[in-house]
């Protein structure tokens, strides 16, 4: 038998719950911080929903300032500016608001703002020497996972790639998932968030680096995402279904941030560095394609994947189960009414797929994917999204 060391990553405390924000201020108070760099983005500010946050922190007695200009696909100069902020004005702890985008802004702020240099010299495994700045996330959607994890991923635009730093360091200290700060969220980004949880889920189920710990938080995720995901997103208000999807973008946290990722990631990835095309978007576009790509190499892991989709699989084999997984996701896809190919894509130029596929094989993702494809096989899959 082989010996496989396995290592466990998580932060260290978690708040779940509907109201459970209001709580953080007792696990703020006995680390003594004093001042919070707030990482958000202007869409929450202009609809106060962060008003929820800084009168709890007031009314503590503990002084902020807020870094808003974050966009869907954080960059190095928002990184920069966020790092300067921190600085100049003595803050000595971040909270992250908002979905994946803030988080992981926050993250690279932190990590700077303790280990210096730039955040491109962290791109990789576990490059930082030192422990980041303490950081809080407070999450607003139900998708990225990214409040609990040791991923960070900011746009280089002037090369056009994501960068992914993997870095048990960036993990936030404490994760906050309210389900009241989720009411009401749209119905495209409660969807794009649903599909990027679904891809973590069923990504870290099919890792090489899947354990029996993340395969049974995985496909709870994904029984979970099945049973709620259509139910928040033709009502935003639902509460019930909005906490269920926080339990099921938490555990598949859990799941990928310690079995990691696929292709899916690898190849979204430079979707967004290239187009600028948002994360939960970019993953659910191409996890159909992947997913039939991948089913040849686990098919009775994508057959256990259809059953916790809600299929019916006695009497089939595990092949035909596995392909009954790709059509659930397809119609899943198609229920929750967003993009279902590239050419629905703005600026998507199908002369860009050989560099597509070139970044994405260098993308730290590709190493854990169950079925190891050269890159005209990668170049494939795009085709085939087309």
């Amino acid at each position: 038998m082989n010996k496989k060391i396995i290592e466990y990553f998580m932060t260290p405390i978690s708040i779940l719950g509907v109201g459970c924000l209001e709580q953080i201020v007792h696990y703020i108070k006995p680390m003594a911080f004093k001042k919070a760099l707030i990482v958000s983005d202007r869409v929450l500010v202009e609809m106060k929903l962060i008003e929820k946050l800084t009168k709890i922190l007031q009314e503590a007695g503990i002084f902020y300032i807020i870094h808003d200009d974050v966009s869907p696909n954080p960059t190095i100069p928002q990184v920069n500016y966020g790092l300067k902020l921190f600085q100049d004005n003595g803050c000595d702890f971040l909270i992250s608001f908002g979905g994946g985008s803030p988080h992981d802004c926050a993250k690279a702020i932190a990590l700077l703002a303790i280990n210096g240099g730039e955040i491109r010299n962290y791109v990789g495994l576990n490059k930082s020497k030192k422990a980041s700045a303490p950081l809080i996330a407070v999450n607003t959607t139900a998708g990225t996972g990214s409040e609990l994890t040791r991923f960070c991923v900011i746009t280089d635009e002037e090369n056009h790639i994501k960068m992914t730093i993997t870095d048990w360091h960036v993990t936030p200290i404490i994760a906050v998932n309210d389900a009241e700060l989720m009411l009401g969220m749209p119905p495209g980004l409660t969807a794009a968030t649903g599909m990027d949880a679904l891809t973590h889920s069923i990504e870290a189920y099919v890792s090489l680096n899947a354990t029996p710990v993340t395969d049974c938080k995985a496909l709870k995720a994904i029984e979970l995402i099945a049973g709620y995901l259509k139910a928040a997103f033709l009502d935003g208000n639902n509460i019930e279904a909005r906490e269920m999807m926080v339990y099921a973008e938490y555990l598949a946290g859990i799941a990928f941030n310690n079995a990691s990722l696929g292709y899916v990631h690898a190849l979204a990835h430079q979707l967004g560095g290239m187009y600028n095309l948002p994360h939960g978007l970019a993953n659910s576009i191409m996890l159909p394609y992947v997913a039939d790509f991948n089913r040849h190499a686990v098919p009775q892991k994508y057959a256990h994947i259809a059953q916790a989709l809600g299929k019916d699989i006695r009497d089939m084999s595990d092949e035909s189960a596995a392909l009954l997984a790709v059509t659930a996701i397809r119609e899943l896809i198609n229920d929750l009414k967003i993009p279902k190919s590239l050419s629905e894509v703005r600026g998507f130029n199908e002369k860009d797929i050989p560099t597509l596929a070139i970044n994405a094989l260098k993308d730290i993702c590709c190493v854990t994917n169950p079925r190891q494809g050269s890159q005209r096989e990668i170049e494939d899959i795009f085709r085939s999204a087309i």
